[in-house]
């Protein structure tokens, strides 16, 4: 049987027992859609490069010490280790704060966070949005009250007034709608980190 037939699964379990064509094939199979969000969030063909490389070291040196078993699950997981990455990379490259000398100096012009760079509003931008599209699929009155309570800010006394219901009852709405969000972003394996 051709390599390029065989499911993920098998190709890592092959490599994990000493093949090295087993990565070879899943690294050409999912090269260009890791690649791809890779470079949708850096914008950067080197730096698209460099993690894209890492990503590999990453999964190789998991594999190799056997500790990966994300059976059935291995785009997802590499795509998880390239978000990972990402996230590390905006991070280590925001910009530093620049702080003019003068002579009424104030250590917390240098230590504030002065200006967002624009990679953190990108990735800031990304985690709210992938926030909402996770709110989307809970029920009708539990994203009301996790609407009201998150996005406009109120209290739990004005959306029960709003809502016609119980402080208690909107309190019980939020807690479900909050044990079903953490369902939701573990069921499609979602990293919201900043």
């Amino acid at each position: 049987m051709k390599l390029e037939n065989v499911q993920d699964a098998a190709l890592v379990r092959q490599y994990m027992e000493g093949n090295e064509k087993g990565l070879e094939t899943l690294i050409v199979r999912h090269k260009q859609r890791i690649y791809s969000f890779i470079f949708s969030k850096v914008m950067d063909r080197d730096i698209t490069e460099d993690i894209f490389q890492d990503t590999f070291i990453k999964v190789i040196r998991t594999l190799k010490k056997g500790k990966y078993n994300e059976e059935g699950k291995f785009l997802p997981w590499v795509m998880r280790i390239a978000h990972n990455l990402v996230i590390d990379h905006f991070r280590r490259n925001k910009r530093m704060p620049k702080f003019q000398s003068r002579n009424d100096f104030d250590i917390f012009d240098v230590i504030s966070d002065g200006e967002e760079s624009m990679e953190f509003d990108m990735i800031t931008s990304q985690v709210h949005e992938d926030v909402r599209r996770l709110v989307e699929e809970l029920p009708e009155d539990q994203k009301e009250v996790l609407t009201m309570r998150i996005f406009k800010e109120m209290s739990f006394k004005e959306i029960a007034a709003s809502t016609d219901v119980s402080i208690n009852t909107a309190l019980g709405r939020m807690r479900y709608a909050l044990i079903n969000l953490r369902k939701v972003i573990d069921k499609h394996n979602i990293v919201l980190t900043r």
